[in-house]
């Protein structure tokens, strides 16, 4: 069996960590270029990897189903299975956990772009008899990704000793950690196309609001670290002209709800897997701004683990999906599927 995948959006957030994931894992990667026969493209694959945005957030209305379009005639003509990071859009403000059984009810219109767009692929692994799955996530994270929405906004100032709250200072919001996902995405493809149909697998990465990042790096540095609210105000006066403020502020409205991604399903697929813990997160992203913990604010063992997996940030950790055998992962994800 071919372990050739084609990523969409290489060089995206998201597509370069699963490039890296992959190449770790021992695929063959093969880039996308935008423009080109996304078919020709495909042939001898056996993944594609759809993490290809509008260039700029520009269009999505007339570009996601587009590329939704091209990803599925590739996938029909080459044969190959398809993967896509999916997002929590599509809830809306239903109550959480969210996952697989939660009802898709967007309130904006991105979420209602992402819904349709899921509705396809969820209709075409049905008549197609295809495997296709979505791996859904919150807000990705990684140290040493400068364009994170952690990295850009909410740790701009740290260094300042403050950080900045996009929403309401106790709403737990949901984040995932590349290194952590992509390791999934990899065990996933290693088994998923075994069985045709539609895969929806949440995953519960690690929930915590503005406040708990504060305490959490205060405890770490020994010092105070403030809160300060995001200056919405200031992308309602640019969104007229500014067409990536009018897209962050449609989005207003998950950093001030908690929420959160139903984890059971995602414990039954990998009951060996356990993300990065808040502690873990913010030792990472301080090391990688050189803001040291001290010596006696962390056990001697958790700061030299820590400090030699960001000593080489971009290998891939041990983290126990490898335990999972690709029957044992098939035969869970389908069990039950949607």
């Amino acid at each position: 069996m071919s372990n050739r995948v084609l990523i969409l959006g290489m060089g995206g957030t998201f597509g370069t960590a699963a490039a890296r994931a992959f190449r770790a894992a021992g695929w063959h990667v093969d880039r996308y270029h935008r423009g080109t026969d996304m078919a020709i493209a495909a042939r001898g694959t056996r993944w594609i990897v759809n993490a290809m945005s509008p260039p700029n957030y520009h269009d999505w209305a007339g570009q996601i189903p587009e590329i939704t379009t091209q990803v599925l005639a590739a996938a029909k003509t080459s044969g190959a299975s398809v993967m896509v990071p999916g997002n929590v859009y599509v809830y809306g403000r239903e109550p959480g956990p969210w996952g697989a059984d939660t009802p898709h009810h967007p309130c904006t219109r991105k979420g209602r772009i992402r819904a349709e767009m899921e509705g396809r692929y969820r209709d075409a692994a049905e008549s197609d008899e295809r495997s296709i799955v979505f791996l859904r996530a919150g807000d990705f994270i990684q140290p040493d990704a400068p364009q994170t929405l952690l990295n850009r906004v909410v740790l701009r100032d740290l260094k300042k000793g403050r950080i900045t709250a996009m929403g309401k200072p106790d709403a737990a919001h949901v984040w995932a950690d590349l290194e952590d996902l992509t390791q999934i995405a990899v065990s996933l493809a290693s088994s998923a196309d075994q069985v045709p149909g539609f895969l929806d697998i949440g995953f519960p990465g690690t929930n915590f609001s503005p406040r708990d990042l504060a305490e959490e790096i205060g405890r770490q540095l020994v010092r105070e670290i403030q809160i300060k609210p995001f200056p919405w105000w200031m992308l309602r006066l640019a969104s007229p002209v500014w067409e990536l403020g009018r897209e962050l502020t449609e989005m207003r409205y998950l950093y001030d709800m908690s929420h959160s991604i139903d984890g059971a399903r995602f414990a039954e697929l990998f009951p060996d897997f356990t993300p990065k813990t808040l502690d873990r997160v913010v030792f990472e992203h301080l090391y990688l701004r050189g803001m040291r913990v001290p010596d006696g604010n962390s056990t001697s063992t958790q700061t030299r683990r820590w400090a030699e997996a960001r000593s080489t940030v971009s290998a891939m950790g041990s983290s126990g999906v490898g335990q999972n055998t690709p029957e044992a992962i098939t035969a869970r994800s389908r069990e039950g599927s949607t």
